[in-house]
């Protein structure tokens, strides 16, 4: 989405009265007077200055501070925004998943873009320096979503449609896998085709299908997804957005009508918003679910069009996506022109990470210039600092809860899956905490989340549960 600045009037009058714009504004904005741990009295920050793992509390003083507002914690290579609250410990906000390890800038905004002063901080790894394992999840990668891939919206307007000048143009970029749209909501598209399919495969190609669902009849969706892989596809992407956000009945009803067409082994994948927390309501949780979800997630990394670094937007896909345990193949941007250094960052970032598939939107978007810059060898995978894990506590909601109490309700009893981070869910997460030996601070942080996602876990029929 674009934005549009709107122009600025001002009126000069009584000239020598009144004070300058910027020095006005500047009056207004929040001062930050000093950032201290939380607690005042943590190890780490007994020398006096502040040093701070990923999903632990600061805590900010200064004048104009209100509660909601935005904290930004800033690096050479990015910045990530929480926001700022207030409780027993004053005025303080969580670093975010995603900051990446060393010298951190923080400075506070107001609702009207009024910047604070900036103060530092130094941000410590959270427990390890590379997070591969982190990666591979419960399982591996299905085959077909290794290495790189390509998607295709309209096919008429990706190489004219022409098999052979696709081939062509995927082999000089090192693409081994077509994503090919096959359906929009109930309806299916023509353009894929078992003489689609059979084209691809004799270049060599691997012939994937996706559908773009609303929710609104999932099982006429699903019959769709089930005509495409009927036709030959060789994986199947469910895209769900913003139209499935509140809908896990219907979440539930389509995965289990496409997984009865198609089969348990199959494989299909998740392409979604790659925020998750920014995304609470969409039914995650459903569509990845163990046994009868997909066995890759695609979340779409799009650093440009979100308005971040390479390095911000994958980190944080990857802290907020790894509790699912579905091994992730992400998906870049090769539309909006990034500046080619992006594609080879987004590679060699997410091979540090461990992911063994990535793919890009999109084939039609794709100009001269960029399929070069794909064709170009992957550069060698860097040693990445581990993004840290979605601390959550007291107040939370949403899927990421959700997906939470889903492992902490067959071993604790009183935990009801409600998406609320409520009185039943913060005793059980402590207990899981003492049992772990693991400081009891009923706040989900990397120890805590590695041993509550060892727990079993119990699905929630949501066709039965309003």
């Amino acid at each position: 989405m674009r934005r549009f600045a709107a122009a600025a009037v001002a009126v000069l009058s009584c000239a020598l009265l009144v004070a300058p714009a910027g020095a006005s504004a500047a009056s207004r904005a929040p001062k930050l007077a000093k950032i201290r741990c939380v607690p005042v009295s943590a190890a780490s920050c007994r020398s006096g200055a502040v040093a701070v793992r990923i999903g632990k509390q600061v805590q900010l003083s200064g004048t104009r501070l209100q509660a909601g507002m935005r904290v930004t914690f800033r690096w050479s290579l990015g910045a990530i925004a929480t926001k700022l609250h207030h409780g027993s410990a004053g005025w303080v906000a969580r670093v975010p998943p995603g900051v990446r390890p060393g010298t951190v800038q923080v400075y506070a905004r107001d609702r009207a873009a009024r910047k604070s002063n900036v103060l530092k901080i130094t941000v410590l790894a959270d427990v390890k320096p590379v997070v591969r394992p982190a990666i591979t999840g419960q399982g591996t990668l299905p085959e077909v979503f290794k290495g790189n891939g390509m998607w295709i919206w309209q096919l008429e307007r990706s190489e004219g449609g022409n098999v052979d000048k696709i081939a062509a143009r995927a082999a000089a970029a090192g693409i081994s896998t077509v994503f090919v749209k096959a359906g929009d909501g109930t309806t299916a598209w023509d353009q894929f085709s078992p003489l689609l399919v059979g084209a691809l495969h004799a270049h060599g190609l691997r012939a994937c299908a996706w559908q773009f669902v609303y929710g609104s009849s999932p099982s006429g969706e699903a019959a769709v997804a089930a005509q495409a892989v009927q036709a030959g596809a060789d994986c199947f992407v469910i895209d769900a957005e913003t139209q499935y956000e509140g809908r896990y009945r219907s979440a539930q009803t389509y995965m289990n009508a496409l997984r009865a067409a198609v089969g348990a082994s199959y494989p299909i994948g998740l392409t979604s918003f790659p925020y998750v927390d920014y995304h609470p309501n969409l039914p995650y949780s459903v569509f990845l679910a163990p046994g009868t979800g997909a066995q890759a997630n695609l979340p779409q990394a799009y650093w440009k069009d979100i308005g971040g670094s390479v390095d911000t937007i994958s980190a944080h896909t990857l802290a907020h996506n790894r509790i699912y345990q579905t091994p992730i193949a992400p998906l870049g941007q090769t539309y909006d022109n990034p500046p080619a250094g992006d594609l080879a960052r987004f590679r060699q970032l997410w091979a540090a990470y461990g992911a063994q598939g990535l793919s890009w939107w999109s084939w039609q978007a794709t100009d001269s210039a960029h399929w070069a810059a794909l064709g170009q060898p992957a550069p060698a995978a860097s040693v990445e600092p581990d993004p840290g894990w979605p601390a959550l506590g007291k107040g939370a909601r949403g899927d990421e809860v959700i997906w939470l109490q889903e492992h902490l309700s067959a071993s604790y009893p009183t935990v009801t899956v409600t998406g609320r981070y409520d009185a039943a869910t913060i005793a059980a997460v402590s207990a899981v905490q003492t049992a772990n030996g693991i400081p009891p601070n009923a706040t989900t942080d990397s120890p805590t989340w590695q041993a509550i996602l060892r727990l079993p876990f119990t699905a929630v029929d949501w066709t039965a549960t309003a």
